[in-house]
């Protein structure tokens, strides 16, 4: 049997991506709690390999991703249901969100509920004209509980927040991409392709602790960080990678970063 969720390794010219594939396309890659067990496994992994640029996650089949399978949590109390599927999912999904490195979403389906809450988690998305999004838990009595409410209307604004997850209708990919769901829309999954391979060249090609520092600054933007992102400034100033980005520029030369 195959596994549900997938891991692959891939290298460039001698940098290193991750991988990541929901492969339970007969259920719209619904997720269940082996599976959040496993993709937070993954995460820590890659967490702590310096030696990976950038991370992809997609969805095998139809769908990208169709939220949580409802009968993973239909039938748990409302205890079980806030500690064992709700913290969890959270957990896993920020982890995502504070990975060093840059994530894309390559959303060649349906994103609905959860799995838009996992698309929120991803830095890049890229979407095909074929998917639609939306957050219809409101229909089963049910809220957006992987922190996807808050990630929304960060990323779309309070007002868009609310259509979606008041109203529980899907939206197509145009307006996706006009309310600033998806990054880029492309016409299908070739051009997926090979709109990931052209980030992909540049997120390779940058410099990792550069991104790093970044990524974080982006994650406290609603707070007074003057003095943090001075000291983030700073260290990245003090890599060896930017030494080598100023000396590289200097020589009209390619850098050539060895995430130090």
């Amino acid at each position: 049997m195959e596994p549900e969720i997938c891991f692959l390794r891939k290298e460039r010219g001698g940098c290193a991506w991750a991988e990541i594939t929901l492969n339970r396309p007969l259920k719209g890659n619904a997720l269940t709690l082996p599976m959040l067990e496993e993709l937070e496994s993954h995460i820590v992994c890659i967490q702590s390999d310096r030696n990976l640029r950038a991370v992809v996650i997609r969805g095998n089949g139809r769908f990208f991703c169709t939220g949580g399978d409802i009968e993973a949590w239909g039938n748990l109390s409302p205890n079980e249901m806030g500690t064992n599927w709700i913290l969890r999912g959270i957990r896993v999904f920020d982890k995502i969100a504070s990975l060093p490195q840059p994530v894309i979403a390559a959303i060649s389906g349906h994103a609905i509920g959860g799995g838009l809450e996992l698309v929120l988690a991803a830095d890049l998305r890229v979407g095909v004209q074929s998917a639609k999004f939306g957050t219809p838990e409101v229909t089963l009595g049910m809220i957006a509980g992987w922190a996807g409410i808050r990630r929304l209307a960060e990323i779309i604004g309070v007002a868009r927040a609310r259509h979606l997850t008041l109203l529980g209708a899907l939206i197509p990919a145009e307006q996706a991409l006009e309310w600033g769901l998806l990054t880029v829309l492309v016409e299908d999954a070739t051009a997926m392709e090979e709109q990931i391979e052209r980030w992909l060249d540049r997120l390779l090609s940058n410099g990792p602790v550069a991104m790093s520092l970044t990524k974080g600054l982006l994650s406290t933007m609603h707070t007074d960080m003057r003095h943090a992102h001075a000291s983030a400034a700073a260290q990245a100033a003090a890599t060896e990678d930017c030494k080598e980005g100023v000396l590289a520029f200097i020589e009209k030369r390619k850098p050539v970063f060895q995430n130090r």
